[in-house]
């Protein structure tokens, strides 16, 4: 007597309608079997599912593809009249509290140097992470990276700062490059490689 025979009581029992072992779905063309309905998409596997791929976003001054154009570049006007604020930001606390203290409070001194160089500081961090000083922000303009469109750091704005001292350099030429330039780029923008735009 084989273990696999019908009268075999410890023999696995056989499924006619499969012709397998008795465990499993009906397969295709036996009875039981249901197909899918049409227009149902068939179930994903087990791994997580992708997720939809987002568009990088491009930089405050080169969108990237199919975003936009890239702003135009700031003109001298622009330029000198946001330089302009930026020196009347630093200038007023020096002017009342270094000048007009240093005869009656030497004390005063000291806290409009303070003032001065803590508002040097916030103009540089502000113009290293969103592109725009105080000047620039009146004025709607922004200083970026010229390669990535991107905003410079505040290491970069000091380091182009330090280098606007090229731009006075003979007679202040460096200054006035940016009247016929083609990118509207001083000295220090062409050395640090940076571009100035109108951001509104």
């Amino acid at each position: 007597m084989s273990f696999g025979a019908p009268n075999n009581p410890y023999g696995q029992p056989q499924n006619p309608q499969q012709g397998q072992p008795g465990y499993g779905y009906p397969q295709q063309g036996q009875p039981g079997y249901q197909q899918a309905p049409q227009g149902v998409p068939p179930q994903q596997g087990y791994g997580y599912p992708q997720q939809p791929g987002y568009p990088q976003q491009g930089g405050y001054g080169y969108p990237q593809q199919g975003y936009g154009a890239m702003p135009p570049y700031a003109n001298w006007g622009w330029r000198v009249l946001s330089r302009l604020i930026d020196s009347i930001v630093l200038g007023i606390p020096y002017i009342l509290v270094v000048v007009g203290g240093a005869k009656s409070i030497p004390a005063l001194v000291i806290v409009g140097l303070l003032v001065v160089i803590g508002l040097f500081i916030y103009q540089i961090v502000q113009e290293g992470r969103t592109g725009q000083t105080i000047g620039k922000k009146v004025v709607g303009t922004r200083t970026l990276k010229e390669d990535t469109g991107q905003p410079i750091g505040a290491g970069m704005a000091f380091v182009r700062q330090l280098a606007h001292f090229l731009d006075s350099l003979p007679c202040y030429l460096g200054y006035l490059w940016p009247a016929w330039d083609a990118k509207r780029q001083t000295f220090a923008d062409k050395v640090c490689g940076t571009i100035v735009i109108r951001s509104n």
